[in-house]
């Protein structure tokens, strides 16, 4: 049985700018950050489908500190998605639209989770991301 987390997140900025938050690699090192010490994750993320990418963290006793992916589809400005592996490999999806009034909703959907622990950690994952995502766009 695989699990799909779906999040939607509305930002005040244009879709323009959400795009390259998502998919411009020194932008994504200030808000995909390690969740246990605040830093930047390094990578080398490129928005183009199947560009291989790391995002690196230092290592912990339980994990390599190492996610992988492969870009599968990139939409400018509206649908990425890419494979994010560690420990278990999903498929990440995101879904920007644009609302009027300087509004842009940001949806996320993870797919291929294998249990209620890891749908959990994810959710919680990307809305602390999301939160320092939204700092990123005021800038």
């Amino acid at each position: 049985m695989s699990l799909t987390l779906s999040l939607d997140f509305q930002y005040t900025t244009s879709i323009e700018k959400l795009w390259s938050a998502l998919t411009d690699s020194s932008k994504l090192a200030k808000w995909v950050v390690n969740i246990h010490t605040g830093q930047a994750m390094e990578n080398d993320f490129k928005p183009v489908v199947g560009h291989r990418f790391q995002f690196r963290t230092q290592p912990t006793e339980w994990w390599n500190g190492i996610i992988e992916g492969e870009v599968l589809i990139v939409d400018a400005p509206n649908r990425l998605s890419y494979t994010w592996e560690s420990g278990e490999k999903h498929t990440v999806t995101w879904t920007l639209q644009d609302l009027g009034d300087g509004k842009v909703n940001l949806h996320l959907e993870q797919t291929g989770i294998s249990n209620a622990q890891a749908l959990n950690g994810a959710k919680y994952g990307w809305s602390n991301w999301c939160g320092g995502l939204e700092k990123v766009l005021e800038q």
